[in-house]
């Protein structure tokens, strides 16, 4: 089970993660079995996190750890909505922060 920010739990679906991954990366040079790997590695994760529930943020932040070596646009295009962006400044916020994980790992 997933549970959203507003508390309410829902099935976990892997079609939703397909779905924005594809969003995020339209017209980048990703194939669709990149973006279904992407989907299936999030879903190993969360299954192999037990516990019965996991929170949506966390189901976002391994869908951007994996954007982030997949195709760095896409990742600053779902971290965008993911992190509700509203400026530019968080924009240049987050390519510093790509850039230190980019030189640490």
């Amino acid at each position: 089970m997933v549970v959203k920010s507003s508390g309410i739990s829902e099935l976990f679906d892997r079609s939703k993660i397909v779905h924005g991954v594809r969003a995020a990366t339209k017209g980048r040079s990703v194939d669709d079995e990149a973006i279904e790997r992407v989907a299936v590695e999030v879903e190993d994760e969360i299954r192999l996190a037990g516990g019965g529930e996991v929170s949506s943020s966390r189901v976002g932040l391994a869908v951007l750890e994996r954007l982030r070596c997949l195709d760095e646009v896409a990742y600053l295009r779902f971290a965008s909505v993911y992190k509700n962006f509203d400026a530019a400044s968080d924009f240049q916020s987050e390519l510093e922060l790509l850039s230190k994980l980019g030189a640490n790992g």
